[in-house]
């Protein structure tokens, strides 16, 4: 066997080892963040008191909080990334999940501690939503650069596989306590429990991400530690000499991020709320499915990117997402079918695919080395809670005051300005940071 085919098969299982490893650890970060909206209905009397009307909005208002630390967290771990490497990065992130999953899960409810509860609550939400700042930027860079070229799309599309993963595995978690527990006993200690699965989980992850190869040369990690450059990781680099990519990668996630809560988080829970009253079993089979089919979606949609580029698919999504976001939004609730349910649903995650599965890939391949985990990670968490956090929040606002129209335009027109910026500044085939860094630094 020529040995050149050695090298590329060698390179191949490395990379696919590390995609992975990297993978396994984002899985269980994303489903301590969704355990969360999961399980809202079912600790929100543990939190606020039963008899407080505005209780369901205050459980999203938390929610929506947790997303302004994520910018903090995106310039601490982008910063720690770029100077001291991925790993160490992810592996930290991953601990800061487990404990607060851990806090979360063993915290008295209002009844026993009062103002203390929702206070607690709120506390491990936000140190939640730092660590999840920090992990989206890390991750994607991480296995962006651990892919090989030519399979860049389809291997860092395994970071979205996990993202929703970690949504699936939570609906899983429902389901099965669904099954053996009445909604009483949920309410009472099974959500504790998903809490408690999350944190032991991530345990298991501590230890695997610490045989993770590291993708940051040594040679960048031995200049920072030398004192020998001072731009690895440094804002001023960033917003000085990186502003154009900066504002692209917060352009480019805006509608994204926006379609994906909307779609991922208030789809499923549009579902949730017209089965509730029947079949609640039903309501969450048809998420479990429907999650399942967008996570099975991601290799797919990557594996595409490979072939006829990253703009086109995200062009699809931009397109789908300005003709369809209206019909998700105002139809999907008035469907008391199954199978009506699931295929509204289902076709919105067809759509979202043309973004989630190559977002990390397009923003990691926007910035140099130096500042690659410092541009994604901030850029994306700026946009992210700007208008991904939010509109849980806001969706619930509108529906109690009746103008769920608005919030309908609202998205709408987001996902618009994104595509404006998919059509008019991003190429199919040309040079990127990834594949050719010295011509990128010279042009």
């Amino acid at each position: 066997m020529p040995a050149a085919d050695t090298t590329t098969r060698h390179d191949l299982r490395r990379s696919v080892s590390n995609t992975l490893k990297g993978s396994a650890g984002n899985l269980v970060e994303w489903y301590d963040v969704y355990v969360y909206s999961v399980f809202a209905v079912y600790f929100e009397a543990k939190f606020f008191s039963p008899d407080d009307k505005n209780a369901t909005l205050y459980v999203w208002a938390i929610f929506a909080m947790t997303f302004l630390m994520r910018p903090i967290g995106a310039w601490y771990f982008g910063r720690f990334a770029d100077r001291r490497g991925r790993r160490l990065a992810l592996t930290v992130s991953v601990t800061l999940m487990a404990a607060c999953s851990f806090l979360i899960a063993i915290t008295p409810g209002v009844a026993t501690i009062g103002i203390a509860a929702p206070l607690i609550l709120l506390l491990a939400r936000l140190v939640q939503g730092f660590a999840t700042g920090g992990e989206y930027g890390a991750s994607a860079t991480y296995m962006s650069e651990a892919a090989i070229p030519g399979r860049r799309g389809f291997l860092s599309s395994f970071h979205y596989v996990t993202l929703v993963g970690g949504h699936v595995l939570a609906q899983a978690t429902l389901l099965v306590m669904l099954k053996w527990l009445e909604p009483a006993q949920i309410s009472d200690w099974g959500w504790r429990v998903a809490f408690g699965l999350g944190g032991i989980a991530a345990l298991v992850v501590f230890w695997l991400r610490r045989s993770m190869d590291e993708s940051l040369d040594a040679a960048s990690i031995d200049a920072v530690r030398t004192g020998a450059t001072n731009t690895s990781g440094s804002l001023r680099e960033l917003f000085v000499h990186q502003w154009r990519p900066l504002l692209l990668c917060f352009l480019i996630t805006a509608g994204g991020t926006l379609a994906f809560y909307t779609y991922s988080v208030i789809g499923p829970k549009m579902v949730q709320a017209q089965f509730a009253g029947g079949d609640v079993l039903t309501g969450t089979v048809i998420n479990l499915v429907a999650l399942t089919v967008l996570m099975l979606l991601q290799p797919l949609g990557g594996w595409l990117s490979d072939i006829v580029g990253r703009k086109t698919l995200l062009v699809f999504f931009g397109t789908g997402g300005v003709l369809y976001t209206w019909f998700l939004v105002l139809h999907l609730p008035q469907q008391t079918g199954w199978l009506q349910a699931f295929g509204v649903l289902t076709l919105g995650f067809v759509i979202l695919t043309g973004y989630t599965s190559i977002n990390a890939v397009v923003k990691a391949e926007l910035f140099p080395t130096h500042v690659r985990a410092l541009g994604v990670g901030l850029g994306y968490a700026l946009a992210n809670s700007a208008f991904g956090g939010t509109a849980p929040l806001l969706y619930q606002a509108s529906l109690r005051s009746g103008h769920v129209e608005t919030f309908v335009i609202y998205a709408t027109a987001v996902i618009a300005a994104s595509l404006l910026v998919y059509v008019c500044f991003l190429d199919n085939r040309g040079r990127n940071w990834l594949d050719d860094a010295d011509a990128m630094r010279g042009r």
